[in-house]
């Protein structure tokens, strides 16, 4: 029998609502809905549109049954940011926007108080100012009044949960990005949190992926399943791999580099790499780093927009084509390309700043940030092959950044190692498949991960040994350490 599942997917620089359709031997997709997510500052403050995006979501799943009903909705998005809701269920405020500047300058106060390598041992995930402790650790400091007439934090799924169903939990994926939360122990590192003057009543109880929280009345009672709710983490179910020897690049406004492991690597080895340890489906974890990803293209082509430029995503890829090979390079981590801005003359900076000649023109730019992108992931996969001790040869990337060839093709030639590339949709695709796990009609990830083998197609890309690509990797090295920022 033919079942269809809504799969909301909410992303920082757009959301979708999709439907997919599994008949028992293979899954088809179709968006039916997709907007933009602008962010608005309110106050000084960067924040999400919470009222717009929940707008949006509506219109998207009663698009998806107005022709037939779904047996189940589940939202995913970006992890990190949450909402405040009050003792009637009503979100107190938009949610704050991880790239807010509240939270870079709580960095440093927070690891004054708690050490970094203990926060890292306790928490096992990067350090990175974006992670959810930084705000709540800036508002408790600050007094505001939101933690003070708050009943429950929920991450932006479990927010939009609590709309379609009034649940109020989180799901483990998502939970585990927050740095709040101690796998070890299997519960949010309430004592650590004390230590910041969190109020740790607010935390919600933490469920399982394919946990189903109950039933939306407005979409014919459809079930709400806390699928793996952490975008990523869809994502990541939703890769074909088929040994321990692969590892995944999910690639959109960031690129999530990471391998899957039954435990947490989280060693002093991987603490001096900065390596992250976060929740996957199946019990898994999803040993990773985060890097600047596509985001820096998007805003480049902003300020060229601003300056009378416009340019499709599939232009400034035939520009990048066009330029020079392997002229200027970034390291796309550095905190200069971390926030909202002129993306093309802090590049240019950059380049003057290390040496190395700027980009002359648009082509050239983007051909910088793409190869850097691919030398950063090279550069990943070799520190995640050392932690773990595998021979990684084989690289899966799926995402938006599937879709680019050229990225996909430089991956594969910076890291020398074969690059399969799809699905596309994997995120869409790992959210209907925990779903589709919740409802009875996947036995297992393993069974979902052969579904999507049968479902979609993948596009290889071979390396080639090339001496122009090692000698930019010799030269890739330094850039980091000289920006002063952990490789």
């Amino acid at each position: 029998m033919t079942r269809r599942l809504a799969a909301v997917d909410l992303g920082a620089q757009s959301g979708r609502v999709a439907v997919g359709t599994f008949d028992g031997d293979a899954l088809s997709v179709e968006e039916v809905r997709r907007f933009a997510n602008v962010p608005v500052e309110q106050d000084g403050v960067l924040r999400w549109d919470a009222p717009r995006l929940r707008h949006e979501v509506s219109e998207g799943l009663q698009r998806a049954v107005r022709d037939a009903p779904v047996a189940s909705v589940g939202v995913d998005s970006w992890g990190v940011d949450f909402g405040l809701i009050d003792a009637a269920g009503r979100l107190l405020r938009n949610p704050v926007h991880y790239r807010d500047a509240r939270r870079s300058a709580a960095y440093d106060a927070v690891l004054e108080r708690v050490a970094p390598r203990e926060l890292y041992e306790r928490t096992a995930i990067q350090l990175m100012p974006i992670n959810t402790v930084f705000e709540l650790a800036a508002m408790a400091s600050e007094g505001d009044p939101d933690l003070a007439g708050a009943r429950r934090l929920l991450l932006i799924p479990d927010l939009f949960h609590h709309w379609l169903c009034g649940s109020e939990t989180t799901e483990w994926t998502n939970a585990t990005t927050t740095q709040c939360y101690d796998p070890r122990a299997g519960d949010w590192a309430r004592d650590l949190l004390d230590r910041l003057g969190v109020p740790t009543a607010l935390l919600p109880d933490v469920v399982a992926p394919g946990t189903v929280l109950g039933a939306a009345s407005d979409l014919g009672a459809a079930a709400v399943v806390a699928t793996a709710t952490h975008d990523t983490g869809a994502a990541v179910a939703a890769v074909p791999v088929t040994s321990e020897r692969a590892a995944y690049l999910s690639i959109g406004t960031w690129s999530l580099v990471g391998i899957e492991s039954g435990r947490p690597i989280a060693g002093e080895a991987a603490f001096a790499a900065n390596v992250t340890n976060e929740g996957g489906a199946g019990g898994s974890y999803r040993v990773l780093r985060n890097v600047t990803g596509l985001w820096l293209v998007d805003e480049c082509r902003r300020a060229w927009a601003g300056a009378g430029r416009s340019y499709e995503p599939d232009e400034l890829v035939a520009l990048a084509r066009s330029a020079p090979q392997l002229r200027s390079l970034i390291d796309p981590n550095d905190p200069r390309f971390g926030g909202p801005g002129d993306m093309p003359a802090r590049i240019a900076a950059y380049c003057a700043d290390t040496g190395q000649e700027p980009p002359a023109d648009d082509a050239a730019t983007v051909r910088c940030i793409l190869e850097s992108l691919a030398l950063k992931h090279a550069e990943t996969i070799d520190v995640l092959a050392a932690l773990s001790g595998r021979d990684l040869n084989e690289l899966h990337v799926v995402g938006g950044g599937a879709r680019n060839e050229l990225l996909c093709a430089w991956t594969a030639q910076a890291s020398q190692r074969l690059v399969l590339a799809g699905p596309a949709e994997a995120t869409v695709v790992g959210n209907l498949l925990v779903q589709a796990i919740a409802l009875g009609e996947l036995g297992s990830l393993a069974e979902g991960r052969e579904l999507v083998r049968r479902s979609f197609t993948q596009r290889r890309h071979e390396p080639v040994p090339d001496a122009a690509w090692q000698e930019a990797r010799e030269r890739f090295a330094p850039l980091a350490q000289h920006a002063g920022v952990a490789a």
